[in-house]
């Protein structure tokens, strides 16, 4: 969180290929490490998993830009939901991978390990890959703040995190809560139990992670056609419908397990469906020097206020109210429950946010294709004449004016 700036400063200006090598060798150092601190050193454990966030803050930050500079707006949401999908599905996977090694080998530090040579398949990756630098300047961070669209969807993409890291961090216990209540399970005082609620909860975020990024890209490629706010409103729409889905997850949970896990799949999905529609509103309302800059700026907002605090806030939340009431199994899950219903809240402010990002779109989109257009075009200039392929997404807007000016003249 704290690195993104700083990773979305160096994007901007030096080679991108250098410094995302760098951020996934040193997560892959950090994870591996990792797997090997034991219990009495479990402060350092806690350093190091803070750690890995440098590495995922560079290819987070730079990533998406480089998807921009290789295709044009039609085509980039859908190479971006091709990107997004990975994240709902590397995080239904851990779950299922540190499930699984858990039971298999009988130690869960060997899903570092393995989560560490998949890291060194993905550094090898970047070998074949060449990227031109990027002028920027410390000024970008004060721009930003002048266009609204890109304010209002990192607020919408705030509350998205939220929700998403209180799911991830204690689904699983409040599936297996609502099951001993209802008598389904026996009541587990372990340090491990079943892992089954786990392993599902991890199925179900792969499974919706995909359609819902595949549905969001197709939706906002078509309705765009039609109507120029779609994407902020497609954004509206699935936290609307998501926190509904989510809340009635909550109240039907002490009654009905089948119905409860449909219904966290269904907000799941809608959540899932923002990911790479919520960075094409990033791409088209930033002029592409900035870029990085802006995504660095976006996650360091959304993580946090968003999923850096939810997990203990709602953990928080649900302590206080059990504390509060009687220590029983029935007070345990109606606590976990009370204290979600803030996820539903937090929803609907983020469809909001996105509601308010659709009155400022259509401003915010137009100077990427005028003004900025042709100083994107003289920063490409200056680029070829150093020897570097001048960027992109510059090339397009310089098209664009040069086909606006050719009309004016007309």
């Amino acid at each position: 969180m704290l690195a993104a700036p700083i990773f979305g400063y160096l994007g901007d200006r030096y080679n991108r290929k250098i410094i995302l090598g760098a951020g996934i060798f040193f997560w892959s150092g950090v994870t591996l490490g990792s797997s090997f601190i034991n219990e009495l050193y479990y402060w350092i454990f806690f350093l190091s998993r803070g750690l890995v966030g440098i590495g995922t803050a560079s290819f987070s930050t730079i990533a998406p830009t480089i998807i921009a500079d290789l295709f044009e707006e039609g085509k980039r949401t859908t190479m971006l939901s091709v990107f997004y999908i990975f994240i709902p599905v590397g995080s239904g996977l851990g779950y299922v991978l540190a499930a699984s090694m858990a039971h298999v080998t009988g130690d869960w530090h060997w899903a570092f390990r393995v989560s560490y040579l998949l890291s060194l398949t993905g550094l090898g990756r970047l070998f074949p890959f060449s990227s031109p630098p990027h002028s920027s300047n410390i000024s970008h961070f004060f721009l930003l703040t002048f266009s609204w669209s890109f304010v209002w969807s990192s607020l919408g993409l705030t509350a998205m995190a939220f929700v998403t890291g209180a799911l991830g961090m204690w689904v699983p216990v409040f599936l297996y809560r609502a099951q001993v209540v209802q008598g389904l399970v026996p009541p587990c005082l372990q340090e491990s139990c079943d892992s089954s609620n786990s392993l599902i909860f991890g199925g179900i975020t792969i499974g919706t992670g995909i359609l819902g990024v595949i549905a969001g890209a197709e939706a906002a490629r078509r309705l765009r056609k039609i109507n120029n706010k779609a994407d902020p409103l497609i954004c509206a729409t699935s936290m609307f419908v998501s926190a509904v889905c989510l809340y009635i997850a909550l109240m039907v949970a002490q009654t009905n397990i089948l119905s409860t896990f449909i219904f966290i799949a269904l907000g799941e999905l809608f959540l899932s469906v923002n990911w790479a529609v919520v960075t094409d509103i990033l791409l088209y309302v930033v002029t592409p020097r900035r870029q990085s800059t802006a995504i660095a700026l976006q996650i360091l907002v959304s993580h946090l206020l968003g999923d850096a605090g939810s997990p203990y806030l709602i953990g928080a939340i649900s302590h206080a109210i059990q504390h509060k009431n009687a220590h029983s199994f029935q007070w345990s899950f109606w606590s976990m429950q009370y204290s979600f219903i803030l996820c539903s809240f937090v929803g609907v402010c983020g469809g909001a946010f996105f509601l308010l990002t659709s009155f400022y779109i259509e401003e915010d989109h137009a100077p990427n294709t005028t003004a900025d257009s042709l100083k994107l075009w003289q920063t490409g200039q200056d680029l070829e004449n150093h020897g570097f392929s001048p960027h992109y997404s510059a090339m397009v807007g310089f098209k664009q004016l040069d086909s606006t000016s050719f009309l004016v003249s007309s």
